[in-house]
């Protein structure tokens, strides 16, 4: 279904045809006609297929049919986010969608003075993003007023009941209008979110594109068991092997980031960190360069593992397995966007064998092992298959073999339909037959 179809405003709808966008994901399909309306809505949808779009394109167009001058410190849509990161995507993705419009707007998080944040939140807001801790701050002091909030959204809600701040995050919803309309968007279903849903939403539109809780099929799984005390030296080699470029490498801990940092900084590898203890500046530096190109491996704990947006992102890197399946799923969600293929890669040691078994009976899939020769398990360590039996396990298969680079183990990208549709920085994923694993 085209955009023009849904009777948008003209400055909105040229906004879209700007970005060369024409036609909606089924995500937005959905969501977009329910939140126009003023309906509660739980948006749930995987990575990368457009839920960004969904609320922020409807919450536009009710600005334009009803709008509203926003006294000083006042604000009329809210949405939050967990991190500082998701902060930053939300405002450059929703102006360009309101690039043709006459609105405010501002991101707030922490990590930076809050000194410079009070001066755009007492201007009065139509939009406001915030992470949930640095704007209950600022209520506190009274540097912002939230009583005439009549949308709310919480964006990636599964995690912001992850990291903790769901409860900051009822705080300031209780600070809006009894009225307001509330979208729960997120990638992932869980029982928790399922309560919050219930707690917070009037009568919802139940908003759910595909199998909960389920990858991209532009993604291509493979994982390499080894020893974690080898880990290192095998992606060393497997650096070498395939001159990956970008690469985005998630760590368990600080420690194994650094680990790897001081390794890679004794080549010629352009590397880049980014975890929870480098200071704001470093972090933005950090993304910017790996964004440019100037940086071939970008290191990261899980603080990265959302709000990233990086065009034509090939390869994500599961140094060590996540401990909830659903964190693998937002690990990978960095490739394979737009309906490009991308290739997550993990290291598995025996250690991790449970956490491999959770992920693959999440995402629905058997994930092929490649064996790297010299890097062999024992046979009492061998990591077995999961019985998943929709859809059937692939076959596993040796690689010994080196192969070209930036192609490991890849056969030949099938044509996708040449479509273009709006997305939360990256388009809907399309459906793909798997790729046979043989080279």
């Amino acid at each position: 279904m085209k955009f023009e179809s849904l009777g948008l405003a003209p400055k909105i709808q040229k906004a879209i045809e700007a970005c060369g966008y024409q036609e909606m994901t089924p995500i937005q399909e959905q969501a977009i006609p329910a939140v126009r309306r003023g309906q509660d809505a739980l948006i749930n949808a995987q990575t990368g297929t457009g839920k960004t779009a969904a609320f922020a394109l409807p919450i536009l167009q009710q600005m334009v049919d009803k709008p509203r001058t926003m006294a000083a410190g006042k604000v009329r849509a809210l949405i939050l986010t967990p991190t500082r990161e998701l902060a930053e995507q939300l405002s450059e993705a929703i102006s360009e969608y309101a690039r043709n419009m006459d609105i405010t707007m501002t991101a707030i998080y922490g990590g930076v003075n809050l000194d410079g944040q009070v001066a755009k939140l007492r201007t009065g807001l139509d939009i406001l993003i915030a992470t949930p801790g640095r704007l209950l701050a600022h209520t506190q002091a009274n540097h912002v007023d939230l009583s005439e909030v009549s949308v709310v959204v919480l964006d990636e809600a599964d995690r912001l009941l992850d990291m903790g701040f769901i409860e900051d995050a009822l705080r300031l919803i209780n600070q809006t209008a009894k009225n307001r309309q509330t979208l729960l968007v997120s990638a992932t279903i869980t029982p928790a979110l399922n309560e919050l849903a219930h707690q917070i939403l009037k009568n919802p539109a139940d908003v759910r594109i595909s199998k909960a809780n389920i990858t991209a099929e532009t993604v291509e799984h493979v994982i390499y068991p080894v020893s974690e005390d080898r880990k290192l030296d095998l992606f060393m080699a497997l650096l070498e092997e395939h001159n990956w470029y970008q690469i985005l490498v998630f760590t368990g801990t600080k420690k194994q980031a650094e680990r790897l940092l001081e390794r890679l900084k004794k080549t010629d590898v352009p590397v880049a960190l980014c975890h929870g203890d480098t200071r704001q500046g470093q972090r933005r530096r950090a993304l910017a360069e790996f964004k440019s190109a100037k940086v071939q491996v970008l290191i990261s704990t899980e603080v990265a593992a959302r709000g990233l947006d990086i065009d034509n992102l090939d390869y994500v890197l599961n140094y060590n397995l996540p401990h909830l399946p659903e964190d693998y799923v937002h690990r990978v969600g960095r490739t394979g966007r737009a309906g490009k293929s991308g290739q997550a890669i993990s290291f598995v040691c025996p250690q991790e064998a449970r956490a491999l078994q959770r992920i693959e009976r999440l995402i629905g899939e058997a994930i092929p092992r490649v064996y790297k020769r010299g890097f062999e398990l024992s046979e009492a360590d061998t990591i077995r298959e999961t019985n998943i039996h929709q859809p059937k396990p692939k076959k596993y298969k040796q690689s010994s073999q080196k192969q070209k680079p930036g192609n490991a183990n890849k056969a030949t990208k099938p044509k996708r339909k040449s479509r273009k549709s709006i997305s939360s920085r990256a388009g809907g994923a399309k459906n793909r037959k798997a790729r046979k694993k043989n080279k």
